[in-house]
Protein backbone atom coordinates (compact mmCIF):
# COMPACT_ATOMS: atom_id res chain seq x y z
CA UNK A 1 0.00 0.00 0.00
CA UNK A 2 0.97 3.39 -0.51
CA UNK A 3 1.29 5.87 2.17
CA UNK A 4 -0.91 8.10 1.16
CA UNK A 5 -4.04 5.58 1.08
CA UNK A 6 -2.50 4.42 4.51
CA UNK A 7 -3.23 8.19 5.55
CA UNK A 8 -6.53 8.01 3.73
CA UNK A 9 -7.62 5.20 5.94
CA UNK A 10 -6.29 6.18 9.25
CA UNK A 11 -8.33 9.42 8.79
CA UNK A 12 -11.22 7.57 7.84
CA UNK A 13 -10.76 5.27 11.37
CA UNK A 14 -10.37 8.54 13.09
CA UNK A 15 -13.34 10.21 11.86
CA UNK A 16 -15.73 7.04 12.04
CA UNK A 17 -14.46 5.90 15.63
CA UNK A 18 -13.92 9.88 16.73
CA UNK A 19 -17.46 10.78 16.03
CA UNK A 20 -19.53 6.93 16.49
CA UNK A 21 -18.32 6.89 20.28
CA UNK A 22 -19.41 10.41 21.20
CA UNK A 23 -22.67 10.05 19.42
CA UNK A 24 -23.48 6.78 21.38
CA UNK A 25 -22.67 8.30 24.82
CA UNK A 26 -24.75 11.49 24.30
CA UNK A 27 -27.85 9.30 23.25
CA UNK A 28 -26.79 7.23 26.30
CA UNK A 29 -26.16 10.13 28.95
CA UNK A 30 -29.81 11.93 27.16
CA UNK A 31 -31.69 8.79 28.08
CA UNK A 32 -30.83 7.85 30.84
CA UNK A 33 -30.72 11.77 31.81
CA UNK A 34 -34.58 11.69 31.15
CA UNK A 35 -34.62 8.34 33.09
CA UNK A 36 -33.81 10.08 35.95
CA UNK A 37 -35.99 13.30 35.34
CA UNK A 38 -39.19 10.65 35.11
CA UNK A 39 -38.87 9.32 38.06
CA UNK A 40 -38.10 12.49 39.96
CA UNK A 41 -39.46 15.32 38.47
CA UNK A 42 -38.40 17.62 41.55
CA UNK A 43 -34.47 17.11 40.68
CA UNK A 44 -34.94 17.68 36.79
CA UNK A 45 -32.38 21.34 37.06
CA UNK A 46 -29.67 19.45 39.30
CA UNK A 47 -29.73 16.63 36.51
CA UNK A 48 -30.09 18.38 33.58
CA UNK A 49 -27.25 20.88 34.34
CA UNK A 50 -25.03 17.19 34.75
CA UNK A 51 -27.02 16.11 31.48
CA UNK A 52 -25.46 18.99 29.55
CA UNK A 53 -22.22 19.30 31.18
CA UNK A 54 -21.63 15.65 30.22
CA UNK A 55 -22.62 16.38 26.65
CA UNK A 56 -20.12 19.04 26.41
CA UNK A 57 -17.72 16.59 27.65
CA UNK A 58 -18.40 14.03 24.83
CA UNK A 59 -18.95 16.08 21.93
CA UNK A 60 -14.99 17.59 23.32
CA UNK A 61 -13.98 14.03 22.42
CA UNK A 62 -15.32 14.01 18.94
CA UNK A 63 -13.55 17.65 17.86
CA UNK A 64 -10.41 16.15 19.64
CA UNK A 65 -10.91 13.47 16.96
CA UNK A 66 -11.75 15.50 14.27
CA UNK A 67 -8.50 17.64 15.05
CA UNK A 68 -7.04 13.85 15.11
CA UNK A 69 -8.43 12.96 11.30
CA UNK A 70 -7.05 16.71 10.03
CA UNK A 71 -3.34 16.30 11.53
CA UNK A 72 -3.28 12.72 10.12
CA UNK A 73 -4.26 13.84 6.38
CA UNK A 74 -2.82 17.12 6.18
CA UNK A 75 1.02 16.31 7.94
Amino acid sequence: MEQETIKLLATAGAIVGGTTVPALAIALIGSKGLEAIGRNPEAATKVQTAMILAIAFAEAIAIYALVVALIIKFV
